[in-house]
């Protein structure tokens, strides 16, 4: 028997998956897939399948810009494999 733990992050996935698409629920993803750190440099907008991500500093931006294949593979299993289909990351 597996603790419950472990199906959180399956049946949280499985809500967001079922929920409409919107602002906060891109947020919501944003913030799961980068956590609290990342999300508090960032802000996000999702522009016909493309997550806009504005960085505080170009050092953010890079790290963000670096990490964007894993952050990506993050948000398609929250948000469903066509709701983000690339990342485009920019400077401040």
């Amino acid at each position: 028997m597996r603790p419950l733990t472990h199906a959180l992050p399956g049946a949280l996935a499985q809500l967001l998956r079922d929920a409409p698409l919107s602002v906060g629920k891109v947020n919501f993803a944003w913030r799961a897939a980068v956590g609290p750190g990342v999300e508090r440099v960032t802000s996000v907008r999702l522009e016909s399948g493309t997550l806009v991500v504005e960085a505080t500093s170009v050092q953010w931006a890079h790290e963000i810009a670096r990490s964007s294949s894993l952050i990506l593979t993050r948000l398609k299993a929250l948000l469903g494999n066509n709701a983000v289909t690339r990342i485009v990351v920019r400077e401040p």
